[in-house]
């Protein structure tokens, strides 16, 4: 140490200091190796290199990993939304190209005695094909039990003879939208579904196993929509007294199972200590390659020193 070689011999006061820096130094695990006694190679710098580039594209990688939110899933058994009163609202897009409006209208049953005919609230009938056809848009809330909601012509003043229930299902989904990229399920099961080529007096049946799901979102907000998955079937149908009028039946059942994803992101202490990992390991690796191929380089070289003598 500079200030312990050049203290003046009279200078008391330097003494506890100068001990103190050598005392202190004593706890360095990282000794330094002076530069003169050390030696560059070109494959020392080449591994080096090589090295650098090796970190720096992990580095990127772990980065870009830390960054991106992390989506989760997860099951368990319970009822998610038990804010909603026991409901779940349902969203119905359908068209009917070849039924008067007039006709048209949605029943709903289930099994706590629920039974209305044309149901009216938050709809909307839309004329198609200069009147001959029907749009209907509805918002509806059904209980969470089994049961089944149906357009039909049931709540017409008059039967038709012949009612045509071919169709095109533009959208059936329950609970909330959810407007997430890294989410894909079966929201939308029946979104597009095209039955305009079906027997025109049959009646189509829809089975669907209602699946609640649960999106939370990193600030612990919580969205609650519902996946479903669907069966179909067309008939029919007949009785004592003649066939029967065709409908378009949306039977459903609720899965006990309630789906959860959850959005995440990497803890900082784990990417720190990645970053940490991915630091030493390559050095130490890049270390070891390094000494083996300048210990063989100096090996092959006193080979063909001692092969020239």
């Amino acid at each position: 140490m500079k200030l312990c070689r050049n203290f003046h011999p009279f200078s008391s006061s330097l003494v506890p200091t100068c001990l103190l820096v050598l005392q202190a130094s004593a706890f360095d695990i990282y000794r330094k190796v002076p530069k003169d006694l050390t030696q560059p190679t070109y494959t020392g710098a080449i591994i080096s290199i090589c090295c650098c580039l090796f970190i720096l594209f992990l580095f990127l990688s772990e980065l870009t990993g830390f960054i991106t939110t992390e989506v989760v899933n997860e099951l368990y058994v319970d009822d998610p939304d038990k804010d909603s009163g026991g409901k779940i609202d349902v969203s119905l897009n359908i068209s009917l190209p070849n039924l008067h409006c007039e006709l048209v209208g949605l029943d709903i049953q289930d099994e706590m005695g629920r039974h209305e005919v044309g149901h009216i609230d938050n709809s909307m009938k839309i004329p198609l094909n200069n009147g001959v056809g029907c749009r209907f848009e509805g918002q509806f809330s059904i209980n969470k039990v089994p049961g089944n909601f149906h357009v039909s012509t049931h709540s017409a003043t008059a039967q038709p003879q012949n009612p045509d229930m071919t169709h095109v299902i533009h959208k059936l989904s329950f609970g909330d939208t959810l407007q997430v990229q890294n989410v894909h399920g079966a929201f939308n099961a029946l979104g597009g579904a095209d039955r305009l080529t079906s027997n025109p007096l049959a009646s189509h049946d829809y089975i669907l196993k209602i699946v609640p799901t649960v999106y939370e979102d990193k600030s612990g907000r919580q969205q609650y929509s519902y996946q479903y998955t669907v069966a179909n079937k067309e008939y029919v149908a007949y009785s004592h007294t003649g066939r029967i009028i065709p409908a378009i039946w949306f039977r459903y059942d609720l899965s006990p199972i309630t789906v959860k994803y959850t959005e995440r992101r990497q803890p900082l202490y784990r990417f720190i200590t990645t970053i940490c990992a991915i630091i030493g390991g390559t050095f130490t690796v890049a270390g070891i390659l390094d000494s083996c191929i300048f210990t063989a380089s100096e090996a092959w070289k006193k080979i063909q020193l001692g092969k020239m003598h």
